[in-house]
């Protein structure tokens, strides 16, 4: 499968159906050595004059060394037919499985970055900013630190450049 690199202006798509429904893979790494998590969370939008990608990782995730350690990483998006897939990719470690063998996803390279050869859609993003989320941020008194972070888990933010987009030829 070939990618087609577009212009970010040429995307047109719902960020809630895209992110919260349809889900992403979030992959670090390079050909040699990489991994991917399936993640729901995120925000797309512009900040500091660039067209960016927020997105979440807990510190035990086995993709967060892939990501804290590379310049770039890819969010991609898959079709539907993929859900077995993503679920599968977001309730099993790397640390025990070849998670690209176990769902028959296909890893491809673009722009120095890993992605799977079956998404749709891939944003190639360089890292620019990241922070910890914290207990002490919440601004509400409605549930959030026990209902997302009981184990005290928190996840680590990153705000990257989309420097890349790429669909499916």
């Amino acid at each position: 499968m070939a990618f087609k690199k577009i212009d970010i202006s040429e995307l047109s798509f719902n960020p809630f159906e895209k992110i919260g429904k349809q889900w992403m893979l979030l992959t670090g790494g390079n050909k040699d050595k990489f991994n991917t998590m399936t993640a729901s969370w995120g925000q797309l939008g512009v900040l500091w004059n660039k067209n960016v990608l927020t997105c979440y990782v807990r510190p035990s995730r086995y993709t967060y060394g892939f990501i804290e350690d590379n310049e770039c990483y890819t969010a991609s998006f898959l079709g539907e037919e993929y859900r077995k897939a993503l679920s599968f990719c977001g309730s099993h470690s790397g640390r025990d499985c070849d998670k690209a063998k176990e769902t028959g996803l296909t890893p491809a390279e673009v722009d120095g970055c890993m992605t799977f050869e079956e998404a749709e859609l891939v944003l190639v993003c360089r890292k620019l900013y990241s922070y910890d989320l914290q207990e002490s941020g919440f601004l509400t008194d409605d549930g959030f630190p026990a209902a997302f972070f009981g184990s005290g888990d928190y996840h680590r933010a990153y705000i990257s450049e989309i420097v890349g987009v790429y669909v499916k030829e």
